[in-house]
Order: structure tokens, then sequence, then C-alpha cells
């Protein structure tokens, strides 16, 4: 949006009533019905129509891989999907279709099936020929969605059945898993459909959880350039072939000893962490670029034409990007929802901000959109310059109201590995309790040195107390008519409301106080406490908290979904023997299928009672273990 206000491009934004903060700085915004409405291709056609949309930008995740998607805004509607258009989207979006392409530009790969497949007989049979660890991915996934390493026979049907379960087409492949001493390695690459393609750099994304993305840097923490120089010519080759058009990211694994690297997958659209190629490569804009590519303009007028293209010798500054989620790394990186209440970002020299919080605007975590709160960027002119920034930047972060991933952020950057740049792929899963532990000491001292004044009140921050003053006395009429009910229908009689004292007052976000209430049937009035919280739970996951068992955390025998979202599976029933670490339940959270696992290996007393599909809250007990039951 920054960037097109900046080339004066007139924008439309689409947004819901629950996700309006990227509206700001747009010319016109249009409602849409749902969060579901995002993928609904054919409502986002009719958008185009009506508007005279001539140009869609389809951001980082959503369409933004669809070939359906660009094929039919352009067929049905003359609009352009910026990126490498449909064609070039089938051949790299497609995981299997990419590495097809791999292997004909003599690209090393990975054993792998050579179909893609629903049955998970197929995926068991390649595990047997070719030997555990095997990895299953499904071929449209994406955000770390539909992955899963399968390490063992007994967890393969489990697994697999996951990775289908997230795939939109229900279909996967699999291939041999490289795990040990590999890093992550991807390769930007742009291009204008003109034949002309070249390279800025790589990334390197070896710190990830459940492969998603977790801190990110540039250069590469492998020093053999020569090694980085051939998979940049790998992805290269891989892009000249398909005439790549716009950006793209070709991800590799690559091995500095002994060196071998192999492909893994491309991202044929602008990617979360392009801000540090923009960092290392003298502050240009990718976005831009891309907009001026779509307007036809050729490779050879863009603003890198001064760059050195020499792949062994990267420019001379690192950068790291640090991504803050909603999430609770403690409690396997589950969402945590609820109210923002204040929050403060880091500033100086060499730091960048990205985030979409604005401090005048309420914003609440929910389900239906990622966990990103904001990107923390920290460039230097050498690697151990942007370490010592990256703590001072995390220092100098604070956010109230949601559990957030800054413990873990604060752990890494400080842990001995990560100022070596020691962290394979399975680096973070493998050390994540020290690393947290680490973490919280931090953020431990942290908050000691923050005075009272300065958690409450910050100029950076939304304000936690109400700007609505409620006082004792006040009073309302409450009357409640169906929408349904016809015009001639009689409106009801009132039912009335009054406060006789304020407990807690920090309205909209919450409100306790004791009331008086009177209805038509009982007309002496009848004393309460009241109280108001917000929630992005639906009525369905308060209902099954209120109406199920909860846990008690501090009973072993208890088997408790430790977030909100859909249960998807119960995979036990009474009198089930199951082992510590076998799964009990699937619930889905933010498109991610999350298994809850037994802490303990007894037989199964209880199992819940409510139905598959249920919206479920924290802290709902979903099965119970032998060994006695505890008061709830």
């Amino acid at each position: 949006m920054c960037t097109a206000r900046e080339l004066d491009i007139e924008t439309y934004s689409i947004y819901t009533s629950n996700d309006i903060s990227h509206t700001h700085g747009s010319n016109h915004s249009i409602q849409i019905a749902s969060p579901a409405s995002y993928l609904d291709i054919s409502e986002l056609i009719e958008i185009a129509k009506k508007h005279k949309i001539d140009t869609i930008h389809p951001g980082y995740g959503f369409l933004s891989e669809s070939p359906d998607f660009a094929r039919r805004v352009w067929n049905e509607a003359g609009t352009l999907v910026i990126g490498p258009g449909h064609e070039i989207l089938a051949r790299t979006g497609d995981k299997l279709q990419a590495r097809l392409l791999a292997e004909e530009c003599q690209v090393p790969v990975l054993p792998a099936l050579k179909e893609p497949t629903s049955d998970v007989a197929q995926l068991q049979n390649f595990a047997s020929s070719v030997g555990f660890p095997i990895i299953i991915k499904a071929v449209d996934g994406g955000g770390g969605r539909g992955i899963r390493i399968v390490r063992e026979e007994k967890d393969m049907a489990s697994l697999a059945k996951r990775a289908l379960q997230e795939s939109p087409s229900g279909k996967a492949f699999a291939e041999k898993a490289a795990i040990d001493g590999y890093r992550h390695v991807e390769v930007q690459i742009i291009g204008d459909g003109q034949g002309n393609v070249r390279h800025l750099w790589e990334r390197e994304c070896s710190i990830q959880r459940r492969f998603q993305k977790v801190v990110e840097f540039a250069p590469s923490s492998i020093s053999d350039r020569k090694l980085i120089g051939e998979v940049i010519d790998a992805a290269l080759r891989m892009a000249q072939k398909v005439n790549y058009s716009s950006l793209g990211t070709f991800e590799f694994l690559v091995r500095a000893s002994p060196p071998e690297f192999y492909f893994l997958e491309v991202n044929p659209r602008l990617q979360v962490e392009h801000t540090i190629t923009e960092s290392i490569a003298m502050g240009i804009d990718l976005v831009k670029m891309q907009l001026l590519l779509a307007q036809g303009q050729p490779l050879s007028s863009l603003s890198i034409s001064n760059l050195t293209e020499n792949p062994e010798t990267p420019p001379p500054l690192h950068s790291l990007q640090l991504r803050v989620t909603a999430e609770d790394a403690s409690n396997d990186w589950s969402l945590s929802v609820g109210k923002i209440n204040s929050f403060r970002f880091p500033a100086g020299n060499g730091v960048r901000v990205d985030t979409h919080l604005i401090p005048s605007l309420q914003t609440v975590v929910g389900t239906d959109f990622d966990s990103l709160i904001a990107k923390i960027i920290v460039t230097g002119p050498s690697w151990e310059d942007v370490v010592r920034k990256a703590k001072r930047a995390l220092a100098d972060t604070h956010i109230e109201g949601v559990k957030t991933s800054l413990d873990a952020l604060r752990g890494i950057v400080a842990s001995e590995a990560f100022a070596s740049q020691q962290c394979g792929t399975q680096w973070l899963e493998a050390n994540l309790p020290p690393i947290l532990e680490s973490g919280k000491a931090i953020s431990s001292t942290l908050n000691k040195n923050l005075t009272q004044k300065s958690s409450n009140v910050s100029s950076n921050s939304v304000a936690a107390a109400s700007n609505v003053l409620f006082r004792k006395g006040d009073a309302w009429s409450i009357s409640l008519t169906p929408e349904s009910s016809s015009e001639g229908n009689k409106t009801p009689a009132p039912s009335h409301l009054q406060l006789t004292r304020v407990l807690r007052n920090e309205f909209p976000a919450s409100l306790t106080a004791s009331i008086l209430y009177t209805t038509p049937s009982a007309p002496e009035p009848v004393p309460y406490t009241l109280t108001l919280a917000t929630t992005t739970a639906s009525f369905g996951s308060l209902a099954s908290s209120s109406n199920h068992r909860r846990g008690d955390p501090g009973n072993s025998n208890h088997i408790i979904i430790p977030f909100p979202g859909q249960l998807m599976e119960i995979l036990v029933d009474v009198g089930d023997k199951i082992q510590k670490g076998e799964t009990v339940a699937v619930v889905r959270q933010m498109k991610m299928e999350l298994e809850i696992r037994a802490t303990k290996g007894r037989v199964v007393t209880w199992v819940y009672e409510g139905e598959e599909g249920d919206e479920v809250g924290e802290g709902v007990l979903v099965a119970e273990v032998e060994g006695g039951a505890a008061k709830l």
C-alpha cells in the first residue's frame, strides 16, 4: 500500500469487520462478507468488475500462488494478478511440478514419489522403499501447512492423514528427508518475462518450528560462497527455463560439509522475509519492482542494474528479521487470542518495524488470520553488529494482552549457537526448552525494570483504561426484538438495568459492575454482578467451554486441550490403552491441524462427550486416564 501511494496508484483495499488496519492509506475500502471471502475467487472477480479494477496484488498468502485465480481473474474481468502469471504458477506453485522442473534443469533433488496421492498406503510403501525419515508434503500446501516429517513406522498413518487433511486438494507426495546438518537457504529471483532473470542473493531460514519460519537473515551462515554460488546458479537455471516474471523464491536444503544441496520448492510470490533482501541490497523496494514489472517495464530499467550479479560476492551488509507472533511457544506454539492492550516497538539506526498495529485502533487477535503481529528487521555491517542490535531491539519491544513469541526470540538471539551461526533446521525444536528458559529470564528482568507508569501509559500504546465513563445510577432500558419479526409484531416490553457500583471499567475490553436488573416477568429488581469481556471466540466455543468438563492442569490424568480451535477428531475411546506421546485428539487452528498427545501411558476412563467438529475453548478436557478422578 505504501509503495502504491508513492507511485500515485489509486488503490482499493478489501476488508472484514475484524480486519481493517490495512485499509489505512488506501483510496477506497470495500467490505467483504467474511474471512472466507478472501479465498472466494468468484466474489473477488465480481468486485474487480464492479469497480473496474485493472490490477490485483495478492499479498503473501491467500490466493497468491493459485494459477486458477490468476487465470480466471484475467479471463473473466480483464484484471492482472501481479505475479508470474497462471502458467508459471502452475509449474512452480505446485510442489511436485516444481520438483519436475528442477529435474529438467539438472538440479539435485531427493528421492520422492513421482505422482501425488491421497492414499496413505502409497505413502507407506514409499517409506518402506527408501527408509525413514521421510517428509510428506501437501502438493498445494504453504506456510508450513501440510508438511510432516515421519521418523518411525508407528507414526506413519496419523501424520500422513494430518498432511492430507491440510491439503486443499487432499493430495500429497513424499520424499526422503534430509535433516541433520542442513540449512534452509532460499534464493530471491526477479524476472521480467522477456527473457531477463537475475538473483538478489540468498536468505537463510533455518530457525523454524513446524516448517514455519521464526528468524531469517542474509547472507547465509554458510561461509563457502562457492557452494552458495552453485545454489544460486541452480535457482537461475530453473527461473530461466520458465522465463520467470516478477518475484520468486527458490528454496533449497544445503549442507556445508560434505558440501551438497537439494531443491525444496518454489514460492512464486512476494515473501514475508523480503525485507532483509531489501536491507542488504542498498534499500531497494521489491514491491515497487513488482509493480513496475507489471506495468511492462524491463528488468534493465529497474534500480538494481548497478548491483553486482556475482553470486559469490554478496553486498557488504547483514540483515536479520524477527517474527513477533501471537503464539505461546511454551504450549507448542499455540495461538494466543485476545485483545492487544498496549504495545511498544523499537527504533533507532538500522531498525525497521513492519506491523499492522495502529495506536488508535483496537486490535483483537482471532483465529481467522495469521498470528503475525510484527516483523522486526535489523541491519548492520557485520553479523556481530546485527546480533547486538537484535538483542537491543527485542529488549525495547513490549506487548500486553496476548502471549507472544518474544520469550523465544530473546532466547534465540542470546544463545551461543546463534551467535556462532551453528543453527540447522532442527536446532530450534531440539533446543526449545533451554532457549525458552533463557528467554523468560531475560523477559523477567526487562519486566522488572518497567515502571508501573511505563507499562500502563505509553505514547505508542493503546489505552487500557476506558474513555467511556460509567457512574453509579446509570441505567438503560433493554429491548430485544428478533430480526426475523415482521413489522406488525409488537415490540416486547423492555427490561431495566441500573448500575449500583462500578467495580472495574476497561470498556470495551472489560467491565465489571454491581447492577439491579428488572424484567417484565419479575418487576422487583434483582441484584447481579455484571461481567463483560471481549472475546473472538464464537458462541459455540464459549458454549463448549461452559457445557463440557474442564481439565485440571494439576491432575496428570487429565488430557487437556491447551488452545481454542475446532475439534477435528478424537482418536481414543473408553477402555483403550494408550502410550505416552500417543495422539489422543486433533484440533484445527488457523488451518493447521495440531495433535493433542497423552502425557502418560494408561487406560482411558473417559472421553469428551461432544461431537467432532465442535468449537472448543482452551482448558476443555478431552480425555481422562485411570489413576483416580479429580475434583472439577
